[in-house]
């Protein structure tokens, strides 16, 4: 058997198995062992006892991927994206993207430059950003601004 460690790929029992997660941090307590999932597609990141966990195969994570990038790629291509908003240059103005994780820093700058919008797209920590806004907003001046963040604190 398999042991959940850093960088598996997992789904929460409990939850119908609806999600697929990465463990990025496991915590052991004196009651229980924790462990600290990102979404793999989502973006959500939650804990979970290890005991709620159950270990996904490489080759059924492959599958899925295939399959959301599909699904991405089909949307993208749609006679929506391709016919009425590219065919007719609608789409203009440039967009300064911050986002605190660096997976889907890539993955909004992949699906802009698919759409073509002039996108600049930064990864900068969330405890950052606030720091940086106004000289990259002055530096870019960027007619939308996008701020992403992974996690939210009260």
């Amino acid at each position: 058997m398999n042991k959940i460690k850093k960088g598996s790929i997992v789904v929460r029992k409990s939850h119908n198995q609806d999600i697929l997660f990465k463990v990025i941090r496991i915590i052991k307590t004196n009651a229980d062992i924790i462990a600290v999932l990102q979404g793999v597609f989502e973006r959500i990141e939650v804990d979970s006892p290890i005991s709620d966990l159950e270990l996904i195969e490489r080759k059924v994570v492959n599958r899925e991927l295939a399959s959301f990038n599909q699904k991405i790629n089909l949307k993208l291509n749609s006679s929506f994206f391709s016919n009425r908003l590219l065919k007719e240059k609608k789409i203009t103005g440039r967009i300064l993207h911050l986002d605190g994780d660096r997976k889907y820093a890539i993955k909004s700058y992949s699906y802009y430059k698919k759409l073509g919008l002039h996108a600049i797209v930064k990864n900068i920590s969330e405890y950052k950003q606030p720091k940086l806004v106004y000289s990259l907003l002055k530096n870019y001046t960027p007619d939308i601004l996008v701020v992403t963040r992974t996690r939210w604190y009260d």
